[in-house]
């Protein structure tokens, strides 16, 4: 995929320049050991004009992402949101995936970094994992241990782990990857939370192993609304498969079905599950098209 072109511009250091003339320094600490955050935000295009879901949540996680991994965060938040809305109209995106990236000075020592740069970049992208119900397979790697990290922030180095667990899936036949974690309970797909029914209720793996993900936080918002009992427990195997139904989200899969995890197929349809409630739900939300009323 081509994420930019010509034409595009992105935010760096305070600055809008084009992309294809963006640099970045070959001894970069982020580059060489993986010490970065970043967000992923969308855009949608609704009756209210472009508005961006949840700005103000990611950005605040970019900035404890940060401070957790002792990365320098001299920025203003109102600023970044102002500036990400400037982004979108330069290049004219209406729907569009953000790309925040706060990374490192050159520096080849195992010492968090005294100063550090931003980057805001945008493109066009549909749904991540598609819109057809998945075919998922429990991953041989397992999330990192959470005394060996910060599991809840959301930095470059841990998704070495996301992509190990995706290209594994993908070279089995399977659409995508569900990771345990170190107490072999399942935690998360590799840029997903997961939700699972049973019984009219929903049950989502408890934070501690995972990262929490401000679409799964909407999620369970949207629970309250919709007056449908959710539970935060840990979550094994059995009883993942034993399970009504299931669905990942997150900011670039949004709500999406899953069909089979290792080819046990979930017996309820997916139209006739809470999961399909919550996609039409979070769909609604995003656009501002909310009247939940109509959608259950």
């Amino acid at each position: 995929m081509q994420y930019y072109n010509s034409s595009t511009v992105i935010y760096l250091n305070g600055r809008f320049v084009k992309a294809q003339d963006a640099k970045t320094d070959l001894y970069g600490q982020s580059l060489h050991y993986g010490l970065a955050a970043f967000e992923g935000i969308r855009a949608y295009k609704t009756h209210n004009a472009t508005r961006i879901f949840k700005i103000r949540e990611h950005f605040e996680r970019l900035q404890r992402s940060c401070e957790l991994v002792n990365i320098p965060y001299p920025w203003d938040n109102n600023e970044l949101i102002k500036q990400t809305y400037k982004l979108l109209e330069l290049n004219n995106f209406k729907d569009a995936y953000i790309r925040p990236l706060v990374y490192c000075e050159p520096n080849m020592t195992l010492i968090a970094p005294q100063e550090a740069s931003i980057m805001i970049c945008a493109w066009e992208w549909g749904a991540y994992l598609g819109d057809k119900q998945l075919k998922v397979c429990i991953s041989p790697f397992q999330r990192p241990n959470p005394k060996s990290t910060f599991v809840e922030a959301k930095i470059s180095g841990h998704y070495v782990n996301s992509i190990l667990a995706t290209t594994d899936a993908k070279q089995k036949g399977f659409d995508e990857a569900l990771l345990l974690d170190m107490n072999e309970n399942i935690a998360e797909g590799p840029g997903a939370n997961i939700f699972i029914e049973k019984n009219g209720k929903l049950y989502t793996p408890a934070l501690g192993n995972i990262l929490a993900g401000i679409t799964r936080a909407t999620v369970i918002e949207l629970c309250k609304v919709l007056d449908i009992e959710i539970i935060e427990k840990p979550i094994s195997v059995a009883e993942l498969k034993n399970a009504d139904s299931a669905f990942f989200c997150g900011t670039a899969a949004e709500v999406i079905g899953i069909h089979t995890i290792d080819d046990v197929v979930f017996r309820q349809k997916w139209s006739d599950s809470i999961g399909s409630t919550m996609q039409r739900a979070y769909k609604n939300l995003v656009l501002e098209k909310v009247n939940y009323e109509v959608i259950i």
